[in-house]
């Protein structure tokens, strides 16, 4: 794939326009369009730039294991527990509005940054946005402070388990739909994904099994992340709401081991989904693991400057 192809692939994946997709590779809107048609060609610390954009955003087929050890021995070393949040009110509104933005958007709220922060701060009714896009921003922030006090006040006594997977669900579809905070008693079926979900009628026994292995001790907590969050996403154990649900699960996963917490992206949704996908078909975590690492390098990375 030459880097043309890459980046009408990453503005698909993206849903960037041209001029974020200049941004990101730090280039001005007249040089990335004359890349894309061919009137220049980039050189080849761009085309670089172009492949490692290209790679977070579409995904990776397979992943060198060696490079996978160097990400997660990165993302290993970025600390962060529930009590610093707490204490830092500017780290703590940082890390909720990225977290509410990004999580939301993925499931296809239209809401900008800018929106979510006049909701969820500024506690503003926005004309131009739907009621419920507005009230699962105010939710996630229910749920994220909730979560975080949790943890705060329980310390090592804090575990993942049903009470608190329905607790999470219940805050963060609480008057969205009517059955928050309860599993689904019907079969779902996901629109254009080829993983068969768990049949409902076993969805508590497989939470049960689920809660069990996320509290064993586990050496490597990027791997029990992403294996834990396929098999969870698998179950799909509610009706609306899941991928919410399981991704602040993650964020309880790593902030108990005072790891930085994954912030998956909006941009890179297309890669999330894909390598889900390959978790859960295939058993084959790796690509998943890959890219929590490579989320909680971006968490840090966004907070940085609010430390």
């Amino acid at each position: 794939m030459n880097y043309q192809e890459q980046l009408t692939a990453i503005l698909k994946a993206s849903d960037w326009s041209q001029e974020q997709l200049a941004r990101a590779l730090d280039v001005s809107f007249v040089t990335l369009n004359s890349w894309i048609n061919g009137r220049s060609e980039p050189r080849a610390k761009a085309i670089t730039r172009i492949q490692i954009l290209y790679l977070d955003t579409v995904g990776v087929a397979d992943v060198d294991l060696s490079s996978l050890k160097i990400k997660k021995n990165e993302a290993l070393k970025l600390r962060l527990t529930a009590k610093q949040l707490l204490g830092d009110a500017k780290l703590l509104d940082k890390l909720t509005l990225h977290l509410t933005y990004h999580t939301n958007t993925i499931e296809g709220s239209t809401m900008t940054l800018s929106d979510v922060e006049d909701v969820i701060f500024e506690h503003k009714v926005l004309t131009n946005r739907t009621s419920i896009e507005q009230t699962e921003a105010r939710n996630h922030q229910a749920a994220l402070y909730w979560l975080i006090e949790q943890l705060a006040e329980r310390g090592e006594d804090f575990s993942v388990n049903e009470e608190l997977i329905l607790g999470l669900h219940l805050r963060l579809m609480n008057g969205i739909i009517g059955d928050a905070g309860r599993y689904r008693s019907h079969a779902v079926r996901i629109m254009g994904a080829h993983v068969p979900l768990a049949n409902y009628l076993k969805v508590p026994q497989l939470i049960s099994q689920l809660t069990y292995s996320v509290q064993k001790t586990d050496s490597d907590i990027i791997m029990t992340m992403a294996k834990n969050h396929a098999i969870f996403e698998k179950i799909h154990p509610f009706s609306d709401g899941n991928g919410r649900t399981g991704r602040l699960i993650m964020l309880a996963q790593a902030l108990k081991a005072r790891y930085m917490p994954p912030l998956i992206a909006k941009e890179r949704k297309h890669a999330y989904y894909k390598y889900l996908e390959t978790a859960q078909l295939y058993e084959a975590y790796e690509p998943l693991e890959l890219f929590v690492a490579k989320s909680m390098m971006y968490a840090n990375e966004l907070l940085s400057n609010s430390r």
